[in-house]
């Protein structure tokens, strides 16, 4: 039962703090005017400016922001146990995150749906614009290339989901013609894409799985650098290219707003098999993985600080930032709307979250599993059993799938375990079979829940790759009118860097042991670090926001200090185990990023200063 009283006290936390905190944020102090112009409504371009009805925004914004955060993180979280991770995503995203997503969000809106980098420019100073816009570069390329690295991960993993995926793109395209061309009603049209996606889930499955490699005749035999995931990131790279040109009303929209109702489909389905499994006691939070881990592997970093910067998009990301700035504060079509795409986003990301931890501990102890393929490539999973010839379940299914030790098993064969032995596609099989167990107590069929999760999992990292790319080709445009380089003003030229150079990070880089495409591991240690200081200087630009403003900032004081001490912290004990091992290029990526934030406090500080000198504050 413990699974079930989690899970209801988590959401209700939720919902009383969106209908208190956040409100209370939006009339006290962001002073959100349902009169006022948008910037979507003053440079109404058909672009990317465009005014948006509520809900499809906040389809757009809660999966451009959600990606793979919030799974990743708390499946590799639950090494150091449940309850900590829980109490930070829950407090974490109420006082901090949502309150990080709301200020970003209005900020920009204040400024004309500038980007964070040039409203620092106008908040703080014309220097701290050029220092965040670098920052924001080199997030961003590891944002790249690390979300491109996971869908090519589970395309490669799941082969019956990625019909459905890629089918989306010409409904989605259908879609937004409908709703700008003929502002037809969406509620049909997306509902009967969501039936379409699942049912092509179910075709992908049986009768057409992909294997890229198989068809496009490719093998590994002439060339090293192929194998299916540099081909998947390849495909990936393209097609994010005219994502991020196209108009957003045609492709970005639409898409993410058919995949948030398939995404919210797929938590509703989990959340009630969570409901069923934990009144019939097939799930038990408490005896399946431990509360706080006593058992800890020895490569694992220490909880504190690495537990904050490990769960970031699910707690707080300072990638938000850029959403709320970079795409959401363009199409916001009335101010009094952005506490629900500010606040309330960054709430069900948390609700994404809570469940992800409830998957990868008391999902797993439902039971763990094997693949295989059969003669004709379909999958098939088979449940591990126990000496006894009885299925793992509990405790032991969790350590089976999580190996919190280099253990021996009953056939001789010794597992490397360990936070090192876990790989990226482990912690997602985590989550996608943990939760597809939740699912099976309620009647799918195992191996449609899982390819169901996985393609959950996809359209998330999906609608963050190509928003992310978007994001980096207004990123370099303005860096470009900044340092008067006039070709990377050009929309094309600066969406193909985007993608070209991450790409090129994701596909040559060589992770030790791996082959290549698997450059976004080398970087996901720095994702986490870079990401929370971002999100500290994101509320730096709003705490100085406000306060020229003469409005109270107390609320902030502790958010703020919090997400620039403790990734800071992170980043060094990371920077001093990368010099150890004589990884000079992340050492390089996180010595860069600590004298950029570094300067940037002092740019807010003197902004303060300039502030109380002109009787401001």
């Amino acid at each position: 039962m413990s699974t079930l009283i989690v899970a209801v006290l988590s959401f209700v936390g939720f919902i009383v703090a969106y209908r208190t905190y956040g409100r209370w944020l939006g009339k006290k102090i962001f002073a959100l005017n349902p009169a006022a112009a948008t910037p979507a409504q003053q440079f109404n371009d058909g672009t990317d400016f465009v005014p948006t009805r509520k809900s499809v925004l906040l389809g757009h914004h809660f999966t451009s922001i959600a990606g793979t955060g919030p799974i990743v993180g708390p499946a590799i979280a639950v090494f150091w146990g449940w309850l900590p991770a829980l109490l930070w995503v829950v407090f974490g995203s109420i006082f901090i995150g949502a309150v990080h997503d709301f200020g970003t969000l209005v900020v920009s809106l204040r400024y004309e749906g500038k980007t964070l980098g040039q409203v620092a420019g106008r908040v703080i100073s014309a220097r701290a614009r050029l220092l965040l816009l670098f920052l924001l570069l080199l997030e961003l390329m590891i944002v790249l290339a690390v979300f491109g690295l996971v869908i090519a991960v589970i395309f490669s993993m799941y082969h019956g989901g990625v019909l459905a995926v890629w089918i989306s793109l010409p409904i989605a395209i259908g879609i937004g013609l409908w709703n700008y061309k003929r502002k037809g009603h969406l509620f049909v049209p997306a509902l009967l894409a969501v039936v379409v996606i699942y049912f092509l889930v179910w075709v992908g499955i049986n009768y057409a799985p992909v294997d890229i490699m198989k068809l496009l005749h490719l093998d590994t035999v002439n060339s090293p650098h192929v194998n299916p995931i540099t081909v998947w990131i390849v495909i990936l790279f393209i097609y994010c290219f005219f994502a991020s040109v196209l108009p957003v009303w045609l492709l970005l929209q639409p898409r993410d707003y058919v995949n948030s109702n398939q995404l919210f489909v797929a938590m509703a389905a989990v959340i009630v098999g969570i409901a069923v499994a934990g009144f019939t006691g097939r799930a038990d939070l408490t005896a399946s993985a431990p509360a706080i881990a006593k058992e800890i592997p020895a490569d694992a970093p220490s909880i504190f600080p690495f537990l904050f910067i490990t769960i970031a998009c699910g707690a707080v990301s300072g990638f938000h930032s850029l959403v709320s700035s970079g795409t959401s504060s363009k199409q916001l079509a009335h101010e009094n709307d952005a506490q629900m795409v500010g606040y309330g986003s960054m709430i069900l990301e948390a609700a994404l979250a809570v469940i992800v931890i409830l998957a990868c501990c008391a999902g797993v102890g439902m039971g763990v599993y094997t693949k295989d393929y059969n003669k004709a490539g379909i999958t098939e999973y088979k449940i591990i059993e126990g000496p006894d010839g009885q299925p793992i379940t509990g405790h032991a299914a969790w350590r089976e799938k999580y190996r919190c030790a280099t253990v021996q098993g009953p056939d001789g064969k010794v597992k490397k375990g360990g936070w090192g032995g876990m790989g990226l596609g482990e912690k997602l099989r985590a989550f996608i079979e943990g939760g597809a167990n939740f699912l099976h107590a309620i009647g799918i069929p195992l191996h449609f829940a899982i390819d169901m999760l996985g393609v959950m999992v996809a359209c998330f990292a999906a609608t963050t790759l190509d928003t992310a790319t978007r994001l980096q080709r207004y990123v370099i445009q303005e860096l470009g009118q900044t340092v008067h380089v006039k070709p990377l003003q050009n929309k094309y030229v600066a969406t193909g860097v985007a993608v070209v150079s991450a790409a090129a990070l994701a596909i040559f880089l060589k992770a030790p042991g791996q082959s290549f495409g698997s450059g976004g591991l080398i970087l996901w240690p720095m994702f986490g670090a870079c990401n929370q200081i971002l999100a500290g200087l994101g509320f730096l630009v709003v705490g100085v926001w406000l306060i020229r403003r003469k409005k109270p900032i107390w609320f902030l004081t502790f958010p703020t200090i919090l997400m620039i001490v403790i990734p800071a912290w992170a980043m060094v004990l990371n920077m001093i185990d990368w010099h150890r091992k004589g990884n000079w290029l992340l050492w390089s990526f996180g010595g860069a990023i600590q004298l950029l934030t570094a300067w940037l406090i002092v740019e807010a500080v003197l902004a303060y200063r300039n502030a109380r000198r002109d009787g401001v504050v």
